[in-house]
């Protein structure tokens, strides 16, 4: 190799070693990213699954709820509060990693903790699902809401309804599905009394 090619390639070299090593610092943080990202579609597929559920399908799986409002005779509130438990990781010496996860947390968002979750019933089944509070990680939203409803998707009850998995499912990690219609109870088949049918039994029991 000649002089001038070897000092061709030093520009080169460099630019590699650089993004190598910005990869390695930042492997932390894309990790914790990948964590947000599965939450969020954990807790927006639980908005899809949960739907139609009756009152103790959901205390089995959701747990007792925090707070119950009743609306009416027929419809009532089941509300869920919880906090996620993040330990904070200290900076070593090669890599900050505490430093560069409040970086990213300050630069894209997504530092939540809290999540408050209603669930509405109507006549003893589930029809919506809403999440509020601080509840985006770093990607996705509605992420920390996964540690109410996760226990539902991972191990899902009789009345839930199959949802579609994959990546090409109705799931997004970035904004909540549309709250689907509940299916209604099946009509009644017993046969309307009408008064040829009380005529009829009343000339059979003579």
């Amino acid at each position: 190799m000649t002089v001038e090619n070897h000092r061709s390639n030093r520009p080169f070299h460099s630019l590699l070693s650089r993004v190598g090593g910005v990869c390695i610092v930042l492997l932390p943080v894309s990790g914790l990213a990948g964590c947000g990202y599965t939450d969020s579609r954990t807790a927006h597929r639980a908005q899809l699954a949960m739907i139609g559920m009756n009152s103790t399908d959901v205390q089995s799986c959701v747990g007792i709820p925090d707070k119950i409002k009743k609306i009416d005779d027929h419809v009532q509130i089941f509300e869920y509060s919880r906090t996620l438990n993040i330990p904070s990781t200290n900076d070593s010496t090669f890599v900050p990693l505490q430093t560069l996860v409040n970086l990213t947390e300050t630069t894209v968002g997504g530092a939540g903790k809290t999540c408050i979750a209603d669930i509405r019933i109507e006549d003893d089944k589930v029809v919506d699902l809403h999440y509020s509070g601080d509840d985006d990680e770093i990607i996705g939203s509605d992420g920390v809401c996964s540690i109410v409803t996760r226990g539902c998707v991972r191990k899902p009850v009789e009345s839930m309804r199959k949802v579609k998995r994959g990546p090409l499912g109705p799931i997004s990690a970035f904004h909540p599905p549309r709250t689907p219609i509940v299916p209604e109870a099946p009509a009644s088949t017993a046969m309307p009394v009408t008064t040829a049918t009380v005529k009829t039994v009343s000339a059979e029991g003579k």
